[in-house]
């Protein structure tokens, strides 16, 4: 099993959208990449004094599903051209953010975003940096859209970016959901 680490608005969202995928074994919402000490709360992290993004840590079995794949899966579901920025989340902690664990993922993640630019109107602003320290999120905040498909967010915001998800990348899913 391998660990990534990516970030791109809210981590409800991507949790959501990279659960579905074969070969995800877990994934864990939490923050990183802030300067604070200690543990940052879901409020101090909403506050963007913290300098932590919301993100995801995801374990997955490399030999069902790559880095690279993923990080594709991840750079379709949202919009790595927005800085500090996703739909209506603004802030730095809603910022698009990948965290490697070591210089191959960093070459990877370097090579997947270059090869996306050319898709996207604008550019790619997608921090690259190595992960630091992950923190994970209070128990409230996991599985938040298998526990709250009918919230307001979720019919919202992430019921269609897993429609977009299950047309994009339906051979890659775990199972093809409407």
């Amino acid at each position: 099993m391998k660990l990534m680490t990516v970030g791109g608005g809210c981590f409800w969202c991507i949790e959501a959208i990279l659960n579905e995928v074969k070969g995800v074994e877990k994934v864990v919402s939490g923050y990183s990449g802030g300067t604070v000490p200690g543990k940052p709360t879901y409020r101090e992290v909403c506050s963007g004094l913290t300098g932590c993004a919301e993100v995801v840590q995801v374990t997955y079995d490399s030999d069902i599903i790559s880095y690279e794949d993923l990080l594709v899966i991840f750079m379709t579901s949202h919009d790595p051209t927005s800085l500090n920025r996703q739909g209506g989340d603004a802030g730095t902690q809603y910022r698009s953010v990948i965290y490697y664990h070591n210089e191959t993922q960093n070459e990877i993640a370097e090579t997947v975003a270059k090869e996306m630019a050319p898709y996207y109107e604008n550019p790619i602003v997608t921090e690259i940096s190595p992960l630091q320290i992950f923190y994970e999120a209070e128990n409230d905040h996991q599985d938040y859209y298998a526990n709250n498909p009918d919230a307001g967010y979720c019919s919202a915001v992430i019921t269609p970016k897993l429609t977009k998800l299950r047309k994009m990348h339906a051979d890659k899913l775990k199972s093809i959901s409407a």
